[in-house]
């Protein structure tokens, strides 16, 4: 059975949805099942993939409505093994609809369980906010991956989700874990940068990643041209980042066995 892990923070531009399809691409790189969800109304990650809103039939809203569509609703990329189940700005409303649902908290859990098996890794790429779509993801969650931006009010913002989590895991969702924490559009030159990371890991400790992610110009133009940076520039030191990140990803959850035999015979 796959594991969901949700991308979340409640602050936005922090370079979420782009670690979200970013490090979905890598893992399917890598060789691994991987669906990507987009779980925000602002569809970036359905766009980031080359998905527009007028391309776009049925989405994560129709499938809250009726479950029944999840299986025709999933649209294959043009990276091999990565799918998207895509987003479009009707998802604004599903806020209002869910309230009076009996589960409402439980919407995506129970729509998702009936693909889990299907693949290894379910990101989900969450709105930058604390409301039923994003309480549904992380209820959803196995674990949450949190990308935290070079800059000093992230420091303020990773408290605030801290405790949200704390609160998903006392009374909706006991086992969610956290992923670990990404820091991310790095610039070494600037001296906060560097005081945020080395205050971050001083804090943090074993959950944040090792892998960094720079700021990168080709992760920028990526989505312009509707492609992961992965497809985009794959010698490019955002590449480059990400496949790192995954790779980091899968050993934290003991998955290498594949890519560990691919380096060996490539020896």
């Amino acid at each position: 059975m796959g594991k969901i892990i949700a991308i979340a923070n409640q602050k936005g531009g922090v370079g979420k949805t782009t670690t979200a399809i970013n490090l979905s691409a890598a893992l399917a790189i890598l060789e691994k099942k991987v669906l990507l969800i987009d779980a925000d109304p602002q569809a970036n990650a359905s766009s980031g993939l080359g998905f527009k809103g007028d391309t776009i039939t049925k989405d994560l809203y129709a499938c809250l409505q009726d479950h029944d569509l999840l299986q025709s609703s999933i649209l294959t990329t043009d990276v091999t093994n990565l799918d998207l189940l895509p987003s479009s700005i009707n998802l604004v409303g599903a806020e209002l609809e869910l309230i009076n649902m009996d589960d409402r908290e439980y919407q995506m859990k129970k729509l998702f369980s009936t693909i889990k098996d299907k693949y290894d890794y379910i990101i989900i790429d969450c709105l930058p906010s604390l409301g039923l779509i994003t309480l549904n993801a992380l209820t959803a969650a196995d674990s949450v991956l949190i990308p935290v931006q070079c800059e000093i009010f992230s420091l303020e913002g990773l408290d605030k989700l801290k405790n949200t989590i704390s609160l998903v895991t006392d009374g909706l969702n006991k086992d969610l874990e956290i992923e670990g924490i990404v820091l991310s559009m790095y610039d070494k030159r600037l001296r906060m940068a560097n005081l945020v990371v080395k205050e971050v890991k001083e804090i943090v400790t074993d959950n944040v990643f090792e892998t960094i992610i720079h700021r990168n110009s080709k992760i920028g133009e990526a989505p312009s041209m509707g492609q992961p940076v992965i497809t985009y520039d794959v010698a490019s030191k955002g590449s480059n980042n990400f496949l790192n990140l995954a790779y980091e990803v899968l050993q934290r959850n003991n998955d290498t066995e594949t890519i560990d035999q691919l380096i060996e015979s490539s020896k």
